[in-house]
């Protein structure tokens, strides 16, 4: 499908851009037209908060104008406003993020704050605890969780060599040490004392990835999507593979897909390790979180 270049008219100041922009975006169908222009405009012009919204009024500089263009085009495409400025802000810290790695979600914050919530409990004094993460992505989890427990030991593993050396470089960015492996799910950590166990992994029925928005199922990688026919795969090797760890982590927590809660939570509870299974609701209302515990 061929798809419109956008080309800037004569407009004379920032807000007229932001407009033109909003309605080009618009007519290609894109979610949330203004919202996109905005993220787009901040980062072409280098502006946010405030400053942005203080410039509105200023003459868009033409020295910006080309690339202005190419980015507002590849969005009309279909592209993620985050892959096209490279960045997503996760729990309060920026994550690059490339056309390699998953675009961190909010809701899977709720994941690490509920992760942080319950470590604390189980584990009153501060001690030195490991958490794993599988598939690790952008390092969203596993860089955040070092960040707000530098006490830890933070591990995550991925399938995905380029997914790794972005997580990797978000490491870095954040001053967090975290031990980045390759390989299949716990696979990685074989033989690892481990207290804390994390994924967000692939959960989408293969093949209702084709229905998908177009952001999602023509730019995001498959390998992170696709969690087999009915998208409970990962999970099911997962708890397959929990003998391969001296003992069954204590604190267990997993970021899942529309109505997989129950089948999780039932999987989780079929092992026999958590004396407590939980499961945390997003903001929409979803259950989109199941934690196994051992208290």
């Amino acid at each position: 499908m061929k798809h419109d270049a956008y080309v800037m008219s004569e407009v004379q100041s920032i807000r007229e851009a932001f407009a033109e922009a909003s309605s080009f975006l618009s007519r290609s169908g894109v979610n949330e037209p203004q919202r996109s222009a905005q993220l787009l405009l901040e980062h072409v012009l280098g502006l946010s908060g405030a400053a942005y919204y203080m410039a509105l009024a200023d003459p868009f500089p033409a020295a910006d104008r080309e690339a202005w263009e190419v980015m507002v085009t590849r969005r009309g495409a279909g592209e993620p406003v985050q892959y096209i400025i490279g960045e997503q802000e996760f729990y309060g810290r920026v994550f690059e993020v490339t056309p390699e790695v998953l675009i961190p979600r909010p809701e899977t914050e709720l994941l690490v704050e509920a992760i942080l919530r319950y470590s604390a409990e189980l584990w009153p004094a501060a001690q030195s605890l490991t958490a794993v993460d599988i598939g690790a992505g952008s390092g969203a989890i596993s860089v955040t969780l070092a960040a707000e427990a530098p006490a830890w030991r933070v591990c995550a593993g991925d399938i995905s060599p380029a997914a790794l050396t972005v997580a990797a470089r978000n490491a870095a960015r954040h001053g967090t040490a975290v031990d980045f492996r390759l390989g299949d799910l716990l696979e990685p950590f074989a033989g690892m004392e481990t207290d804390i166990l994390v994924s967000n992994p692939p959960y989408i029925p293969g093949a209702e990835i084709a229905g998908l928005q177009r952001e999602v199922r023509d730019h995001e990688p498959r390998t992170a999507l696709d969690g087999g026919a009915d998208g409970l795969d990962p999970y099911r090797r997962m708890m397959e593979q929990l003998p391969l760890f001296p003992a069954p982590p204590r604190l267990v927590g997993f970021e899942l897909g529309l109505g997989q809660a129950e089948q999780v939570a039932a999987l989780l509870e079929a092992t026999g390790h958590w004396s407590e299974i939980i499961t945390i609701h997003d903001l929409a209302g979803i259950a989109r979180h199941v934690l196994g515990i051992t208290r």
